[in-house]
């Protein structure tokens, strides 16, 4: 099944950044994570099949993640 690819920046409370960071590497739910500098601390580059609920997966398998203060997800369209 084809996946799609997303983008969510997190924001973390104060000193939360690395762990948080640390946790959603662990739990495999990304393809990629980067520190920011900026609004927000980190970008994660996540993959769901063609047809998942982004709403659902980042509520259900992001927003658990403890230190996590906001996201904001970017969601893609066709590449060029």
């Amino acid at each position: 099944m084809p996946m799609k690819p997303f983008f969510i920046l997190v924001k973390c409370h104060l000193g939360q950044a690395y762990k948080v960071a640390s946790a959603i590497a662990e739990a495999e739910i990304a393809s990629e994570i980067y520190s920011t500098a900026g609004d927000y601390d980190l970008l994660v580059k996540v993959y769901v099949e063609d047809g998942d609920d982004i709403g659902h997966f980042v509520n259900e398998k992001v927003h658990c993640f403890e230190g996590i203060q906001d996201t904001k997800t970017i969601i893609t369209f066709k590449a060029f």
